[in-house]
């Protein structure tokens, strides 16, 4: 293992059961030393996702192999390591996407999984793009095939991914429609670029889209909720739409008519990111590194920004989460 000295041991927020935001607790543990092709990062800060939640719930138990520790995404300065490593990173910053191990001073990435990090991109701001722009860009770009001039329906437009995909869809000449739970977020996502949103509490979102769209629908949509939205988010397609989920935080079965999927020739699909395999990863990133990345380094994509939480108030930042109170990344400071 190359690189520079670190200590042994760190500081990481975990749980011992699964629970609500309170049994986070910060616990001293050793530091991990990188394998083939990894690197140690000393993270300055870690991006918090409804994934992290989900982990700490009980109901998302880490992949095989996989730190137990939560936390996806980070950003900070490579340290070390291990072989197998070509480039020379070592005192580079970089953000990463991982599959654990992110609330936590350091933490080891797949180098092929790293991003480097602008001089005038904060580390705050680095740490809250990789996990909802790996999952935007593949799930609305690679697997929903989006096209310019396309019109896409976003169900949670203030969240860290609904933000990721209104931006994303400006820089590629999308028309973005989302739903918010309030006017005040559907105005903080009109700000952000949302060409208009949609109050699910006090309007029928399928009535709003058929009327934006001139009764025509919409090309995509990305799907958060699923369950009974499953079958209103069709509704709402166009002719050839497609339909990706993400996630089913409104329930995982669904009622499909299946001959109007036939008829107006409907694509469904969905995807999870964490469990992947490495190399697909790898391409992902390899992809937003030369489609996407030039827009950071330019300064025309940055992510929208909630809360700055310490590591050790952890448990806060989860709970604002679970308020859905955000607008946007939340992020943890080590």
């Amino acid at each position: 293992m190359a690189g520079i000295t670190v200590p042994d041991t760190m500081h990481a927020a975990g749980f011992d059961a699964p629970g609500g935001p309170d049994v986070l607790r910060i616990e001293e543990l050793p530091v991990p030393r990188p394998g083939a092709g990894e690197v140690l990062i000393r993270v300055a800060y870690a991006g918090v996702n409804r994934p992290d939640v989900i982990q700490r719930q009980g109901f998302y138990p880490a992949p095989p192999g996989a730190s137990p520790i939560p936390g996806l995404e980070v950003a900070g300065e490579v340290v070390a390591t291990g072989d197998g490593i070509e480039q020379r990173p070592l005192g580079q910053r970089v953000c990463a996407l991982v599959t654990g191990g992110g609330y936590a001073e350091y933490c080891l990435a797949k180098y092929a999984h790293c991003l480097p990090v602008p001089g005038d991109l904060s580390l705050a701001e680095a740490a809250a793009l990789p996990e909802t722009l790996f999952t935007v860009w593949h799930n609305v770009f690679e697997r929903g095939w989006a096209c310019e001039g396309e019109t896409l329906l976003v169900h949670g437009g203030t969240s860290g991914i609904g933000t990721m995909a209104i931006k994303l869809a400006r820089l590629f000449d999308l028309t973005a429609i989302v739903t918010c739970g309030s006017e005040g977020k559907c105005d903080a996502a009109r700000v952000i670029g949302a060409d208009h949103a949609i109050n699910y509490r006090t309007e029928d979102f399928v009535e709003r889209v058929k009327a934006i769209t001139g009764g025509a629908g919409v090309n995509l949509v990305l799907d958060m909720v699923s369950g009974d939205y499953v079958p209103r988010n069709l509704a709402c397609l166009a002719e050839d739409g497609r339909h990706v989920t993400i996630a089913v935080l409104g329930g995982m079965k669904a009622e499909l008519n299946m001959a109007q999927i036939m008829a107006r020739r409907l694509t469904l699909t969905g995807s999870t990111l964490r469990a992947r395999t490495d190399a697909f990863k790898a391409a992902v990133c390899d992809e937003i590194a030369r489609t996407v990345w030039p827009f950071v380094e330019n300064g025309k994509l940055r992510p929208e920004m909630d809360r700055t939480f310490p590591l050790a108030a952890a448990a806060a930042a989860h709970a604002r989460m679970e308020a859905g109170e955000h607008i946007g990344k939340i992020v943890l400071e080590m």
